[in-house]
């Protein structure tokens, strides 16, 4: 009989979408006539850019002559995007074109990285978190256990809450490998460029790698939040980065992503030798990748084009516009809101006396409105509640009409 990995059993399943699809199916059932109004998921809404429409048509057509058709291309993307991704978001920051890696996804490249380290390393995460920064260490065997107060025994968690402004606090003991990631999903928050070197000057100190997840990075519009984390003086040389088409240009469905990995970024082996972790990562990459297809990279180059960018900035306000509408309603409405100035992304406090799925149930039955309760993200989003900006502006601004006027606080 063949042997599992029993890493996954000690994950507690996909309890919170499939606790909220059951309570969803069962309010409908009972209320067959309710509007339900989605903003839970964090899936965009608005269509592809025009700019990537065309190219990706035109991709289409190459691919139908034997002149132009293409077959396998290259693992780690194709020239023509890694040098408009490099010109755009890298020019003055020295990301070099054998630095990037075109992939399928960020959420692939978060979940696949932890391959390349060690499963004695330390892991730390925010906490509320993406869960897919945690459940991917759990099934390598970094994290230990799932203990009764909702955390792994060998992760260090760090607390993000109203209280210290969902700031993490830096470790008091050493870890490893530190997934931050800003703007932040599930809180909708940021890191100031202090508050960020604080943690590249922490990894350096430790001999740390941050693994940083900047998919949100187009919808940031303060000035001291960093679009890059290798905008902080040193992270080159500690830092890992991750990016994604999927809600900058809406590819949530056609799957483009990039990671980017300095050469500088090194780790070591049990006898303190350093190692390459673009050389670890170039390997991993070509031995279980076989590209991201043509097509869909010519759609994303489209976006780097002058009609491409002004077409997504387009798509970005849009999003940032519900973002705004959500957020200011709930604050007219009495209650805590967070987030929404930086991501499409905003947490709200529950009442006082309702907890993350007792406000769900109220919402659902109440206004007909369903979002995504925060303890599913993690012990401190416990309290806590996210809706997403994602939808179209007609539900966007019926569901926070109907907080506004119908929902009993």
């Amino acid at each position: 009989m063949a042997l599992i990995n029993e890493n996954y059993l000690k994950l507690p399943g996909s309890y919170l979408f499939a606790e909220i699809a059951r309570r969803v199916s069962t309010f409908k059932a009972e209320n067959p006539s309710a509007d339900i109004i989605r903003l839970g998921i964090g899936d965009v809404t608005q269509p592809l850019a025009p700019a990537s429409i065309k190219a990706m048509h035109d991709a289409v057509d190459e691919m139908a002559n034997q002149a132009t058709f293409r077959g396998y291309g290259p693992e780690q993307g194709y020239d023509f995007l890694i040098e408009k991704i490099i010109e755009t978001n890298y020019k003055s920051l020295g990301v070099e074109m054998d630095e990037v890696f075109v992939s399928d996804g960020s959420k692939s490249d978060v979940g696949n990285i932890q391959e390349v380290f060690g499963v004695n390393n330390t892991v730390a995460i925010t906490d509320p978190v993406y869960p897919v920064y945690l459940d991917t260490n759990v099934m390598a065997g970094r994290t230990g256990t799932l203990q009764n107060n909702g955390t792994f025994e060998k992760v260090v968690y760090l607390p993000c809450n109203a209280e210290n402004n969902f700031t993490p606090t830096l470790p008091t003991n050493k870890v490893d490998m530190i997934y931050l990631c800003c703007p932040n999903n599930p809180t909708g928050t940021t890191l100031s460029k202090k508050e960020l070197k604080k943690w590249v000057d922490y990894a350096k100190s430790n001999d740390s790698i941050i693994l940083f997840d900047a998919a949100y990075a187009a919808y940031i519009t303060e000035a001291d939040v960093p679009r890059s984390i290798y905008e902080i003086e040193g992270s080159r040389d500690v830092a890992i980065e991750f990016r994604s088409f999927s809600k900058t240009a809406g590819f949530t469905g056609t799957r483009c992503a990039y990671t980017v990995v300095p050469k500088t970024v090194m780790g070591k082996d049990s006898e303190g030798k350093e190692h390459s972790l673009n050389q670890l990562w170039n390997r991993r990459h070509t031995t279980k990748f076989n590209g991201t297809p043509y097509i869909v990279q010519r759609g994303a180059a489209a976006i780097y084009t002058p009609e491409g960018q002004a077409q997504i900035k387009a798509t970005v306000d849009y999003y940032m516009t519900n973002a705004k509408i959500i957020r200011e309603g709930l604050i007219t409405a009495g209650l805590q809101a967070f987030g929404g100035v930086n991501a499409p992304y905003i947490w709200l406090k529950t009442p006082e006396g309702i907890d993350s799925w007792g406000f769900f149930d109220k919402l659902l039955k109440e206004v007909h409105i369903v979002g995504t309760p925060g303890a599913g993200f993690g012990p401190s989003g416990e309290g806590y509640f996210r809706l997403t900006a994602f939808g179209n502006r007609e539900n966007t601004e019926k569901a926070i009409e109907r907080i506004k006027t119908k929902l009993i606080l």
